[in-house]
């Protein structure tokens, strides 16, 4: 259990009201039926009026929803004002609830060419890990079970790479012969993965032809995504699951790219650009632009 008066203050809260419980010993869902009154959960402005119907617990809210007020508290449920309810509650579970991360782990039947460069006191890799040749491993990295990260490839520190992915795999790149028959064509770069890059699970990200496919400091990349050869993603963009971003397409720092969105080959999406949920993107998108629709047209 932990005491609520911590918990208000490590992520800094701006008031309690109603310090009913003193402990919290769980967090849920603001609608799970089991919620007593050593439960803690967050609740956002649109949902406020669901506090209509606690009668015990702790619930994280904004200072702007209490000023409202649209809901009747009970002097049972304690409330702790915050200027961000989600992200407060996202510092107070990795504070409180989630285990610490231990760095110097390794599972079974991990394959580790020589050539690595690697500090296995550093790093974390899961069951049936591959790592080949002439890669470099920052430290405190994490590959979980069943990736394969092929050869060349560079990630920085703080990388988090999860389970089923292939990092710096061949390309869809071929030609055709003289006898109409598809070649592949040679695919001689690599794959470059910066400081606190995270990737999901069953992720593609090719190597380059030449070059390199790039991710920059703080890319977010969800599950089930595909980032084909000669990428190059800027920093604090998130790439949602189900998206598919074609060969040497440029994305700019601070984008969203949204679930199941197709971008077009070698096209640039600028900074601070919003890509729709399903958009197949067809066109260049302008910085600060919100593009959406089959094709994808621009909405402001």
């Amino acid at each position: 259990m932990f005491k609520i008066t911590d918990i208000f203050e490590k992520i800094q809260g701006i008031q309690i009201v109603n310090l009913t419980s003193e402990l919290v010993s769980k967090v849920l869902q603001i609608d799970d039926r089991s919620f007593d009154k050593n439960s803690l959960a967050w609740c956002s402005d649109k949902n406020i009026e669901m506090l209509n119907n606690f009668q015990n617990g702790t619930v994280i809210i904004s200072q702007k929803a209490f000023t409202d007020k649209n809901f009747i508290l009970s002097e049972n449920v304690c409330l702790i004002i915050v200027e961000n309810p989600r992200k407060s509650f996202a510092k107070m579970l990795n504070s409180f609830f989630v285990e610490k991360i231990v760095f110097g782990q390794m599972g079974d039947n991990v394959h580790i060419n020589s050539s690595v460069k690697i500090d296995f006191d550093s790093v974390i890799l899961g069951n049936n890990v591959t790592i080949e040749r002439d890669c470099e491993i920052g430290k405190n990295v994490i590959i979980d079970h069943n990736s394969v990260v092929k050869s060349g490839t560079i990630i920085f520190d703080n990388v988090k790479i999860g389970a089923n992915c292939t990092i710096g795999g061949v390309g869809f790149g071929y030609e055709q012969n003289e006898s109409g028959q598809y070649e592949v064509i040679p695919h001689i770069g690599n794959v470059v993965l910066e400081n606190n890059v995270e990737i999901g699970n069953n992720v593609c990200v090719d190597r380059a032809v030449l070059g390199s496919t790039i991710l920059h400091e703080h890319v977010k990349v969800d599950n089930l995504v595909h980032i084909a050869h000669g990428v190059e993603i800027g920093k604090n963009s998130l790439i949602i699951a189900n998206a598919m971003v074609a060969g040497s397409v440029q994305i700019g720092e601070n984008c969203w790219i949204a679930p199941s969105a197709s971008i077009k080959q070698k096209l640039t999406i600028g900074n601070d650009s919003i890509v729709g949920l399903g958009s197949v993107v067809l066109k260049n998108v302008d910085e600060k632009s919100t593009v959406a629709g089959v094709p994808a047209k621009k909405l402001n």
